[in-house]
């Protein structure tokens, strides 16, 4: 029997009762129903339940689902980008373009963004009449994506063996292997065969992800949704919209590839629903972390610009998400353009990023207690520990808001330092391949240049990503920085 996860409406209701709750309606009556009626809890960690409900409560979950989205919400957490920004008093003021010229040595483009330097200080050559960009400046111009993408690569590997796993279970097995605090890829090696069997690691990434198995960058979401970002502005430049986004992914994302909000917006369109209400749609993941991890690119072609950044992550992410999952797309989208100029450090990224969330919202209250924490506490295991307390048991371990919060605080804790990043926010359980992606990406782009990051996280990797999307499978990571590059620094 196929169970397809993240689509069963009888699974998806025991989620969207939650999500109510959240987001400040009142689901007690239809929830009344549901549970005379039969209705089970969500799975807690896995996407689908293990049997199928009866035709009668399958319909009644549909029906239920409906009746949830016409609640009334008395939070003001709006999706609407005008909305948004009118909520954002400090909003980032974008670069006025044409400001400077071909020959400005301000750190701008001829468009006014501010581009990352290599790192003898020069600014990329301007392309030639011809569109062409000369190899040596693109070498040198590509060199902070490429520490951002081996550092994206790298922390989402060392989170995918023990994605899944309660924060108790991944401090155990690297305790038994030697390795806590976290300081290098998950191995089995030296871990005690009942402890194996009581927290087993995640039984599709242990074959590829644990230290001993590593041979190149496995498939991931995590970066199957920066290639996809890429090809998007290739495709339809910077101002794309909602509809291209969705364009794309049914021209080249497969649908077994997507999960949690992705999947549901997948499915949606196949039905005839359109953006925005593909987010909106029986989709109960819609404040889960998906947008996020589709945000890095967004930042990285807006150096220095996170306005910029932050609207196009809302582009993105209203394909799929609503409210508290489109703020922390564009908080990440904004933290890693404010990263991308190389003159900023972590804590002003992180504020950078905070201005583009109302401040009202939940994600805002989220973030703000976790750099609190960070700066508060000098051992990452007691922030940690009280994150937990304060959303494990609210919030899926998927949700958008501790995994942000978790994210914000690795990277304040650790003062921006790539192994304290990565480690932080994976160690910190919940969704941990994609904080520790997040991290990393952040992270690598602040150290500058993938020399910088250390040889036992970037060797292993073996300059070879693997993936589902055309024309990228065994890609190098210095190739996606170059095509990176040339999308920061096109007009």
């Amino acid at each position: 029997m196929l169970r397809l996860t993240w689509v069963q409406p009888e699974d998806l209701l025991g989620h969207e009762l939650r999500q109510a709750r959240q987001d400040g309606r009142e689901p007690a009556a239809v929830e009344a129903r549901w549970r005379a009626a039969g209705g089970a809890e969500a799975p807690a960690r896995a996407g689908a339940s293990p049997d199928r409900a009866s035709r009668y409560l399958r319909q009644l979950a549909e029906d239920l689902l409906d009746e949830l989205a016409d609640l009334p919400s008395r939070l003001n957490e709006p999706t609407e980008l005008a909305d948004i920004k009118a909520l954002c008093p400090e909003w980032p003021t974008t670069p006025r373009a044409g400001r400077c010229g071909p020959s400005c040595d301000c750190g701008c483009d001829v468009a006014g963004r501010a581009v990352p330097r290599a790192p003898d200080g020069a600014l990329p050559t301007p392309r030639a009449a011809d569109g062409a960009l000369p190899a040596s400046r693109a070498a040198d111009g590509a060199l902070p994506y490429h520490a951002a993408w081996l550092g994206r690569a790298v922390g989402c590997l060392l989170g995918k063996p023990v994605e899944k796993l309660p924060l108790h279970a991944i401090r155990d097995l690297a305790r038994a292997a030697g390795n806590w605090p976290l300081n290098h890829y998950f191995t089995a090696q030296g871990v005690p065969a009942e402890l194996l069997a009581a927290h087993p690691w995640n039984r599709r990434s242990a074959p590829t992800s644990l230290a001993e198995n590593i041979d190149g960058m496995p498939e991931d979401d995590d970066l199957n949704y920066p290639l996809l970002n890429v090809l998007l502005l290739q495709r339809d430049g910077r101002d794309f919209t909602t509809a291209d986004v969705a364009r794309l992914w049914l021209d080249e994302l497969p649908a077994g590839r997507t999960f949690t909000a992705e999947r549901v917006a997948y499915r949606n369109l196949l039905s005839g629903v359109e953006p925005p209400y593909t987010a909106r749609h029986r989709n109960p993941f819609r404040e889960w972390i998906g947008a996020l991890i589709r945000a890095d690119v967004h930042g990285w072609t807006n150096p220095g610009d996170p306005a910029a950044a932050a609207e196009q992550a809302h582009r993105d992410a209203t394909l799929t998400h609503t409210g508290n999952g489109v703020y922390a797309a564009m908080f990440t989208a904004a933290v890693i353009a404010t990263a991308a100029t190389g003159t900023q450090d972590v804590h002003a990224c992180l504020r950078t990023g905070l201005s583009v969330v109302p401040p009202r919202s939940r994600l805002a209250a989220a973030l703000d207690h976790a750099i609190r924490l960070a700066g508060t506490h000098e051992d990452f295991d007691t922030v940690v520990d009280e994150l937990h307390r304060t959303h494990s048991p609210t919030h899926h371990w998927v949700h958008a808001v501790p995994n942000t919060a978790l994210i914000a605080a690795a990277l304040a804790h650790a003062d921006g330092d790539f192994t304290g990043a990565v480690t932080r926010a994976v160690s910190g359980g919940w969704d941990t391949d994609s904080n520790g992606a997040t991290a990393g990406s952040v992270a690598g782009l602040l150290a500058g240049d993938p020399d910088a990051l250390p040889d036992r996280w970037t060797t292993p990797l073996k300059n070879r990503l693997a993936t589902s999307v055309a024309g990228f499978d065994g890609t190098g990571f210095d190739a996606l920085a170059h095509l990176t590059h040339l999308e920061a620094i096109r007009p």
